[in-house]
């Protein structure tokens, strides 16, 4: 595939070689019935899709920073832990906790490509038997060149050396839909869905392809990139599509359109689909 940073990748066959790693902390993060029905052995189950954050404040951004934490130690994450997660396809579920590891300062995290699909169109084994870790020993050590808060966002509006992502469906983007108190967007947003980072199977598409439509949007290597969606879960899958192909400034909005608009304070746009 060529890409620039190919070990962020974990293959099924990559991954099936390494199970028997004692530093391999597995994890699932497809919905808790999703794990029951089957999952790769020794994967453990971390379900975190409904906790989110709509105010990247700085009191209420270090309570939430620490509540994720927290949540990765009792997986049993230590600081020299090799974390590999997957979910359905390499979806946006793992993408988030890929993103929240770097974000922590742990350069030993992978997603698995195709994910739990993919292994299971291999005729991998699967168990329902549940891992029950121990605390593990994780701190985090904040990279905050890979974070962008509201006010970071708002100071790179109209920015000629930033470019803002909205990676948020057809209707979010126009205003048709919306999931906030206001719907529209972020003035002067670049929109590319983070759908179009995968092929039909639900791998990542090529360097070539990504590297290909993410210049056609205008969204160089040369420009610092913040991608966005309602909860920085598809934005942090563009964000692992950017590492993959070796862009140097990427930094995921974690308050994302669940804190933008909600926030009459702050400028909308309604762009024309």
């Amino acid at each position: 595939m060529n890409y620039a940073n190919p070990h962020l990748l974990w293959s099924i066959q990559q991954l099936k070689g390494n199970l028997d790693d004692p530093k391999l902390v597995l994890l699932d993060m497809r919905p808790p019935e999703a794990y029951s029905n089957g999952h790769i052995p020794g994967a453990r189950s971390f379900d975190i899709f409904g906790i989110s954050l709509i105010d990247t404040r700085q009191p209420a951004l270090d309570a939430f920073l620490w509540i994720i934490e927290h949540l990765i130690q009792a997986k049993g994450v230590n600081g020299d832990s090799t974390v590999v997660v997957y979910d359905d396809i390499a979806g946006n579920r793992s993408a988030r906790l890929f993103w929240f590891l770097e974000f922590f300062g742990h350069d030993d995290v992978h997603v698995v490509n195709g994910g739990f699909n993919a292994w299971q169109s291999a005729e991998l084994p699967a168990t329902h038997t549940a891992v029950v870790p121990k605390n593990g020993n994780f701190k985090m050590k904040i990279r905050r060149e890979l974070l962008a808060t509201v006010d970071d966002v708002l100071a790179s509006i109209n920015k000629p050396d930033v470019v803002i992502v909205d990676t948020r469906s057809d209707g979010e983007y126009t205003g048709q839909l919306v999931r906030s108190a206001r719907g529209g967007a972020i003035p002067g947003a670049v929109h590319l869905e983070w759908t179009r980072n995968l092929d039909e199977k639900g791998f990542f598409k090529s360097a070539d392809e990504l590297q290909e439509m993410y210049a056609t949007h205008g969204i160089g290597p040369e420009k610092e990139v913040i991608p966005h969606c309602q909860g920085a879960y598809r934005s942090a899958h563009t964000y692992l599509a950017l590492r993959l192909i070796g862009y140097p400034k990427v930094r995921n909005y974690l308050g994302s359109w669940g804190e933008w608009g909600n926030r009459q304070d702050l400028p909308i746009e309604h762009p024309v689909g």
